[in-house]
């Protein structure tokens, strides 16, 4: 029998989740905030606002109340904004039940808190057999079904188990992991380097220097990883090096087209005005410095992309700043 699902989120990467359970036969629900949006998509099978020009199956149905999604589906990926999980997993919350699984595919940091997404899930819902999805999974190549995987992170099996049965498929491969603290760190830190990545690509420089950052923002990602509790092998795989390579190198990515633009003179205020969906990197980059600063964590990439954001640093002293760094060994050693 195939299970019901629901997708909490009408952006780019939620109604492409959605698609994707829709076409292997899973009756799908995707929630939407906003009601007009909800009836666009079920009258023109189409997100005309976050994935305009893409087929979505007629047998996936948009809704925009909350008490539906819990009723109809027992597995619910969650898709919006790290600033809004809160408050979305408060509404759910009056719903849910122990039975449920929740897996959230929000790659970003909570502020203030700097709580992990599955801790704001534990703390606003009953549930317990929660997970992450996180790879490097761009939504406008996976919603024309190019190939691409992913990972499901969960101390349960079952949520591995189900999330797999609901979306993995011809192209589209799931892998199974136990780090939840390394796929969400994993996940958040990345869109950091691909700001990084973009104000490089923006000053007109080419693959070396951008090796250079992905290769030393992995080093990075790994460092605050295992200050966490995660594995440092989670980081050479699909939510580490995978996605950091998707989301620094191509330009479909949010974060690097905002550090590309402010490369170019652009104000951070100016950007954001004019993109209807959110960059992860740009609140993260703050939490995560804050972060690093309370616990006398030093990690350079970090710390130039927070002065470039938020103290307003010239992008030329911030690349001067980074490649004045003493060099030294390249591999550190991690604690077992």
């Amino acid at each position: 029998m195939t299970e019901s699902i629901a997708v909490v989120g009408a952006g780019s990467w939620g109604t492409t989740l959605a698609k994707i359970g829709a076409e292997k036969g899973c009756p799908t629900l995707l929630w939407a905030r906003n009601s007009e949006l909800a009836e666009r998509i079920n009258e023109r099978h189409e997100n005309d606002v976050y994935l305009p020009g893409v087929r979505l199956p007629e047998s996936l149905v948009a809704t925009s109340d909350v008490e539906r999604v819990c009723k109809q589906a027992q597995v619910i990926f969650l898709v919006v904004p790290s600033h809004g999980m809160r408050q979305v997993a408060y509404e759910l919350g009056a719903h849910l039940n122990g039975e449920h699984v929740l897996v959230h595919a929000v790659k970003g940091i909570e502020q203030g808190s700097f709580k992990r997404m599955s801790e704001v899930l534990r703390e606003e819902t009953c549930v317990r057999k929660i997970g992450v999805l996180s790879g490097p999974n761009l939504a406008k190549e996976l919603a024309s079904a190019q190939p691409a995987g992913t990972l499901v992170a969960s101390k349960y099996s079952e949520v591995f188990r189900r999330s797999h049965d609901a979306l993995h498929c011809s192209y589209f491969r799931v892998y199974w992991g136990h780090d939840v603290v390394g796929a969400e760190v994993a996940g958040a830190f990345k869109n950091i380097v691909a700001l990084a990545a973009g104000i490089a690509s923006g000053m007109g420089f080419g693959d070396n220097t951008k090796a250079l950052l992905l290769t030393r923002g992995l080093n990075e990602m790994a460092r605050l990883g295992v200050a966490m509790g995660a594995d440092p092998m989670t980081f050479g795989g699909m939510a580490g090096v995978g996605d950091l390579i998707a989301t620094c190198s191509s330009s479909l990515s949010r974060n690097q087209q905002v550090g590309s633009r402010l490369a170019k003179g652009e104000t951070l205020e100016q950007i954001q005005a004019d993109m209807n969906m959110v960059a992860e990197g740009v609140k993260t980059a703050r939490a995560v410095y804050d972060y690093c600063e309370g616990k006398g964590l030093d990690l350079p990439i970090v710390r130039a992309v927070y002065r470039r954001l938020y103290e307003g640093q010239d992008t030329a002293q911030v690349l001067a700043d980074l490649m004045s760094i003493p060099t030294g060994e390249e591999f550190v050693s991690f604690p077992t």
